[in-house]
């Protein structure tokens, strides 16, 4: 099996000038590897280039599955994992976005019940 090619530099400037509009500022960002099933029905994981960064008390992941193929997730605890609801996307910026309007969603009814709960 093929080794997933990392980051390029136009990707990396895509993730970074996308947190920094969304979080209206510098984002420290991390290049990471993960360990990921590529396919649900496999038993075994591959190594692939991730960029790592966190906002808050949220964690988020966005792995390079292949050529021009990403997925991403949010966590706040080895219980708290989310995902877009997409296994794959073709577009890093759609797959970014996607995350963080998800993410954005998930803060706010989150926000709620915290809210509710006191």
């Amino acid at each position: 099996m093929s080794k997933i090619p990392d980051f390029s530099k136009e990707e990396i400037k895509v993730v970074n000038d996308t947190l920094q509009e969304r979080y209206d500022g510098p984002v420290e960002s991390h290049l990471v590897d993960v360990e990921l099933r590529l396919n649900p029905d496999d038993s075994q994981v591959t190594e692939c280039p991730a960029i790592y960064w966190e906002h808050g008390d949220c964690h988020f992941v966005l792995a390079k599955t292949g050529d021009s193929r990403f997925y991403s997730q949010f966590f706040y605890s080895n219980r708290e994992q989310f995902g877009t609801g997409q296994q794959s996307y073709d577009d890093i910026l759609d797959c970014l976005v996607t995350t963080l309007r998800v993410q954005a969603d998930h803060e706010l009814e989150r926000n709620k019940v915290k809210e509710l709960n006191s």
